[in-house]
C-alpha cells in the first residue's frame, strides 16, 4: 500500500531548525516509518489515538489514517524528549478549548 508522510508547520520548522546531523537521522527515520519500520510506541493516556516516532533524543507525535486508499501519516509535532509529551498534550488541550 502507498504511503504518504505528512509534515506539520511545527514539525518542518522543528526540523529546519535543526543541525544537519541530527536532520539527516531524523529524516531517515521518517522515511523507514513509511516503510512501516522504525521505532515506534503507541501513546497512553490522553494521548491514546497518537503514536510517537523515536529518533535518538527526538520524538515525532503521528497519527495514522487513510484518505483515498492512501495510508496517511500525519506527524504533527516534534521535539526533543524532555518536552514532547507534555508540551503535545497541552497543545491538544488548547485546541479542544478553543471550540
Amino acid at each position: 500500500m502507498k504511503t504518504r508522510i505528512d509534515l506539520s508547520a511545527q514539525v518542518a520548522e522543528f526540523m529546519g531548525a535543526l543541525a544537519p546531523d541530527p536532520r539527516k537521522r531524523l529524516r531517515k527515520a521518517l522515511r523507514a516509518l513509511e516503510r512501516g519500520e522504525g521505532d515506534t510506541k503507541p501513546l497512553q493516556g490522553k494521548l491514546l489515538s497518537y503514536t510517537r516516532l523515536r529518533s535518538a533524543q527526538y520524538r515525532v507525535i503521528y497519527r495514522e489514517g487513510l484518505e483515498q486508499g492512501v495510508r496517511v501519516i500525519k506527524c504533527l509535532f516534534a521535539e526533543k524528549r524532555d518536552f514532547v509529551y507534555e508540551m503535545f498534550e497541552r497543545m491538544r488541550l488548547d485546541d479542544l478549548t478553543k471550540d
